[in-house]
């Protein structure tokens, strides 16, 4: 379907239709064994950078394997900087971030985090660095990107989560424990401010708009926070879907996005910067609560399985998980 633009658009923002159309087009089987957290897209170079315990798995965007990189304990996620062909893992059991070449996906060596549990990891490119966030450790290890050399670690007192930059100097972070966005000066290497995020709890997904200077935070009662990265102020808060963990937002769509582990994902439409409205509720999969947003094709990406019922709860196990099937690893595309 072809948007076109509305007569009057606030701020430059192109219209989105009256129903966005989403759906789940098709489904890549993937397979293999391990789990899977955040995953990365670069369009670019139409690859997709999926996280799976102990390695990532490289594909094309349609799902046919590139390469994996292996020695990555515990992976979580990875930051891409393009213009160094450099690639960053967070090594959440080895407490390491893996350094990458782009081009052929050769490991270059590895960081020791100042804290344990690298979880969301960022490059920043204003400053050309990398943050790894440390979830037990509650810190994060920056180093510079080119050298790999470390230059500072920020505490936080709390545990981090997700992570999005301005491209200007400043880094946010979700502290999910204390439900609050840390505002870092990425050169600096200081928190410079605390916003609180209620009534929002848990937060988790962060996603960025860089031109109306808004962010995007998924939490765990089924809202998403909208911030003006300027003030801290909260200007909207629309409801979503249960289990969130990630967010994105379409700059050319004017579209913001929560992956809801549910089995759902939502659809906000930005009507200006302090006015949204929840598009739709696209059925997805249970399990689908992270995502990848191709902002050439605005196609989204979303890694699940199929998964098995919970065993009986135990006095060790009170509250069992089910267990993915084997080989049943998948990945959604959403789009028209």
């Amino acid at each position: 379907m072809r948007l076109l633009l509305a007569s009057i658009l606030p701020l430059g923002l192109v219209a989105a239709p009256p129903a966005a159309g989403l759906r789940v087009m098709k489904t890549l089987p993937i397979g293999g064994s391990g789990g899977w957290d955040y995953v990365a897209l670069d369009s670019s170079a139409r690859r997709l950078y999926v996280p799976r315990s102990d390695r990532v798995l490289v594909l094309d965007l349609d799902g046919k394997p590139i390469g994996e990189i292996k020695g990555t304990d515990g992976v979580h996620g990875v930051a891409l900087a393009p213009g160094l062909d450099r690639g960053f893992t967070s090594n959440g059991r080895s407490h390491t971030i893996t350094i990458f070449r782009l081009a052929t996906l050769e490991v270059l060596g590895q960081v020791k985090a100042t804290g344990e549990g690298p979880d969301a990891i960022l490059f920043d490119p204003a400053t050309s660095r990398v943050f790894s966030f440390n979830g037990r450790g509650r810190n994060a290890t920056v180093f510079d990107a080119a050298t790999g050399n470390a230059v500072g670690t920020i505490p936080f007192g709390h545990k981090p989560e997700f992570a999005a930059t301005d491209g200007q100097g400043h880094v946010f972070v979700n502290l999910e424990d204390s439900a609050e966005v840390a505002v870092i000066d990425a050169k600096k290497l200081t928190v410079d401010q605390r916003w609180p995020l209620a009534p929002l709890q848990d937060p988790t997904g962060m996603a960025i708009d860089r031109k109306h200077h808004r962010l995007f935070i998924v939490g765990g009662n089924k809202l998403m926070a909208v911030l003006d990265t300027g003030t801290g102020k909260i200007v909207a808060m629309p409801a979503i879907g249960a289990g969130a963990d990630a967010a994105a937002y379409d700059p050319e769509l004017g579209l913001a996005f929560s992956s809801n582990g549910e089995g759902t994902l939502t659809v906000i439409r930005q009507e200006s910067p302090d006015r949204y409205s929840v598009l739709e509720q696209v059925p997805t999969k249970r399990g689908a609560r992270t995502l990848a947003l191709d902002e050439k094709t605005h196609r989204i990406y979303l890694p699940t399985a199929e998964f098995t019922p919970a065993p009986a709860p135990t006095a060790e196990t009170p509250r069992p998980r089910p267990a993915m099937a084997p080989g049943s690893f998948q990945i959604l595309v959403v789009g028209r």
